[in-house]
């Protein structure tokens, strides 16, 4: 359980790794599933590299999770952390460009969506599948979505109290 591994004197960086590896496995196979379905019911690939496309996913689940961490550690029970997630997802989720393109929101709206790391993302996939853009194409996107990482890992890891 949670409180036995809090007990034993693992440096917090390894505990929270322990806690993501998982999640990081099922994730880059729900997205090679997605890929496989997307092929296979609809014919759509790529025009340019699955590589491309998983560097990226690999820097996202970063933000996402350690988003996730930031969360659960302000959070006093599981519920909270579950509702406060669901908020969150929703919000980046309609403020992403996925439904509305980022172009077509107000001012203000657009500005909100430089803060949503889900908007890089979607820029990267739509880039990438649509155009073929290949790594160099997707530099400022990369920045971005790695400043992101970097925060939002670093509060976890700065947050997260091992006596809870």
């Amino acid at each position: 359980t949670i409180e036995q591994i809090n007990v034993t004197p693992v440096s917090k960086l390894t505990f929270i790794l322990a806690k993501l590896i998982p999640y990081w496995l099922i994730g880059f196979i729900v997205l090679t599933i997605c890929f496989f379905l997307a092929w296979l019911l609809y014919g759509i690939l790529p025009v340019g590299h699955f590589v491309t496309i998983y560097l990226f996913a690999v820097v996202f689940l970063f933000v996402v999770s350690g988003f996730g961490l930031v969360i659960s550690n302000h959070s006093a029970t599981l519920q909270q952390a579950m509702f406060v997630m669901w908020f969150f997802m929703l919000i980046l989720m309609l403020m992403s460009g996925l439904f509305t393109p980022v172009h077509s929101m107000p001012e203000w709206a657009q500005m909100i969506t430089r803060l949503n790391p889900l908007r890089y993302f979607m820029e990267v996939m739509r880039m990438v599948y649509l155009k073929g853009s290949g790594f160099f194409d997707l530099l400022p996107q990369f920045g971005i979505l790695l400043l992101f990482a970097v925060v939002f890992n670093s509060w976890a890891v700065i947050s997260y109290r091992k006596n809870n």
